[in-house]
């Protein structure tokens, strides 16, 4: 049984790490080079963005369970367990805070795009909230994957 939680430990990173950066750096991108439809790569993008917080609300909380058993105490002196609470934290600002705002200022532009909208600009301001948040948070996954092993010592 301790091999299972291992394995799943490290699957659960690369699930979790892998997907924000396939769907953040190559899906969402091609979808807006390669669909005409902007709104619709948005809507997709959104959708994908959605799913993959939820992956990371279930990767990240069987990471910080692994952890706690593994390392009673001792968790709270581990980089990998202030980098799964962190990148929890990003995932749920991200999605119950800033994309909730992101979706009402494109329920305000009506059927036209946001971005020739009036709520122009406070959407773009949100938007690149959210990327700058996204990235963070792919970043500190990339120092996960690179300090795991700290956290099944």
């Amino acid at each position: 049984m301790r091999r299972l939680a291992e394995a799943l430990y490290g699957v659960a990173i690369a699930l979790w790490v892998g997907g924000l950066w396939a769907i953040g750096y190559l899906a969402a991108p091609t979808l807006f080079a390669q669909l005409p439809d902007r709104m619709l790569a948005g809507r997709l993008a959104g959708e994908m963005f959605g799913w993959m917080a939820w992956a990371g609300f279930v990767c990240g909380g069987y990471l910080v369970v692994f952890l706690a058993f593994r390392q009673g105490w001792r968790i709270l002196r581990l980089l990998p367990f202030w980098l799964v609470l962190t990148m929890l934290a990003l995932t749920a600002a991200g999605h119950f805070g800033i994309q909730p705002v992101i979706v009402q200022l494109k329920l305000a532009a009506g059927a036209r795009d946001v971005l020739e909208s009036a709520v122009r600009d406070r959407f773009a301001v949100w938007h690149g909230v959210a990327s700058v948040v996204y990235l963070i948070e792919s970043l500190l996954g990339l120092l996960l994957v690179a300090v795991q092993e700290r956290g099944r010592a």
